[in-house]
């Protein structure tokens, strides 16, 4: 961060002492102010007595796992941007994490710039306020200023990443949205073909939408990208 930015604070849990001394040091090279503790229930505390702009946690940790410490801050209604840090291939946990309510997955081992350009997207979708009034395709309507949801009246609780998803795609309805383009502008990163972060979401983002039976909106184009378009009466 240059000169002049605002200083944000990052709580990191995480009982790795050589990650999270790494983490500590990546993070505060890059001009965050960093919270560092080696488990679950430190990291409630920490949430608790201090203001923090971004979470980043792990999810076996001892005492509480990153899990219940995500469900517990979301349950007590603490909207903090949270990254969830996951054991290399277990896609139980990364799916366990949105359950949770985590903003974003990582897994184990990652690359440092990756981990900042995800956190830089987490930090920019709440410090830049949106300056777009209510959108609605169908009976679909979505508030950004309010960072509200709702199908068919019934309010839909959608985490921060997810948000941004539906966002974009509502921003273009009808309009195919390349993968490459999604990530940029979700992200600001292109994390490459191989990964499955986009996917997942969105595959989180349509059982949430379409509970209760109701229609698809959100269309894979195959080979290309996303498109939401109001079902056919």
């Amino acid at each position: 961060m240059t000169s002049g930015e605002t200083t944000f604070t990052v709580l990191v849990a995480e009982d790795d002492p050589e990650i999270r001394t790494a983490l500590v040091r990546i993070l505060s090279y890059e001009g965050y102010e960093v919270l560092a503790v080696n488990d679950g229930a430190a990291a409630l505390e920490a949430a608790v007595e201090h203001d923090v702009d971004l979470m980043v946690l792990d999810v076996m940790m001892p005492f509480v796992d990153g899990l219940d410490v995500c469900r517990k801050l979301r349950s007590k209604g603490d909207r903090t941007p949270i990254l969830m840090l996951t054991a290399r291939h277990e896609t139980k946990d990364r799916v366990a994490g949105l359950d949770a309510g985590a903003d974003d997955y990582l897994a184990k081992p990652f690359e440092l710039d990756e981990l900042l350009a995800r956190l830089r997207a987490l930090l920019r979708r709440t410090s830049e306020p949106s300056d777009d009034g209510p959108l609605t395709i169908g009976n679909l309507r979505l508030d950004p200023k309010r960072h509200e949801v709702e199908r068919d009246g019934e309010r839909i609780e959608l985490t921060r990443t997810e948000f941004e998803i539906l966002h974009l795609l509502m921003r273009n309805d009808g309009i195919v949205l390349e993968r490459a383009v999604m990530y940029d502008r979700i992200w600001g990163y292109d994390f490459g073909s191989s990964s499955r972060s986009l996917d997942v979401h969105v595959g989180y983002l349509r059982r949430k939408l379409e509970d209760g039976d109701r229609p698809r909106m959100i269309e894979t184009v195959r080979g290309v990208g996303f498109v939401i378009r109001e079902p056919a009466a």
